[in-house]
C-alpha cells in the first residue's frame, strides 16, 4: 500500500488509482532523479573536471527550478513536484553542501563528522522524500518522528554503503 493524504493505492482495478499510482510515480521519481543528477557531479564520469563552481551554478540552477524556471525536461518535472506538493529547498540545498565535501574531503576525524557528511549526502533524500510519500491518514506517528524516521533511513543507507565500500578498497 502507498499513500499520499487520501491515495490509497491496492490491488484495485480502478482507473482511478491506477492513475494517482502513476501520477505518484512521476513526482516520486523527479526528485530521485534530482539527486542522481547532483551526485553524478561530483561522483560520475566528469567528475575529475568538475570545480566547486559547477555546484554553485546546479545550486542557482535549483533556486530557478523552485521559482518555476526549469532549465530542462527533468527539471521541469521536479518544478511540477515543487508546485504540487509542500517540498523544502533546503534539504536540497544541503545535498550539494554534501557534493561539495565529496570535492574537498574523503576522511574523516571522527563519527561527528561522518555523521554531518551523511546527512547531507542522504538523510536529506529521506528529508524530501516525505513531503511527496506523504503519511498514511490513519498514521499516529507525530509528523516530526516520520521526518527524523526518514534522515534517521538515510543515513543509515549512507553509512552501509560506507561500510561496502571499505570492504572493497
Amino acid at each position: 500500500m502507498i499513500s499520499e493524504g487520501s491515495m490509497d493505492v491496492r490491488d484495485d482495478d480502478s482507473q482511478d488509482r491506477k492513475s494517482a499510482f502513476c501520477f505518484f510515480l512521476t513526482m516520486f521519481s523527479a526528485h530521485v532523479v534530482w539527486c542522481r543528477r547532483t551526485d553524478e557531479l561530483v561522483d560520475g564520469p566528469n567528475a575529475s573536471r568538475i570545480a566547486p563552481t559547477a555546484l554553485d551554478r546546479w545550486e542557482a540552477r535549483l533556486e530557478d527550478l523552485f521559482q518555476g524556471r526549469p532549465f530542462d525536461m527533468m527539471d521541469a518535472a521536479l518544478a511540477d513536484t515543487v508546485a504540487k506538493f509542500p517540498v523544502d529547498i533546503q534539504p536540497f540545498k544541503d545535498m550539494i553542501e554534501g557534493m561539495r565535501m565529496d570535492l574537498t574531503k574523503s576522511r574523516y576525524k571522527n563519527f561527528d563528522e561522518l555523521y554531518l557528511y551523511c546527512y547531507y549526502v542522504a538523510g536529506t533524500v529521506g528529508l524530501l522524500s516525505v513531503p511527496v510519500m506523504g503519511i498514511a491518514p490513519e498514521s499516529q506517528a507525530p509528523t516530526e518522528s516520520v521526518y527524523n524516521a526518514a534522515l534517521a533511513l538515510g543515513i543509515a543507507n549512507q553509512l552501509t554503503n560506507i561500510l561496502r565500500d571499505v570492504g572493497e578498497e
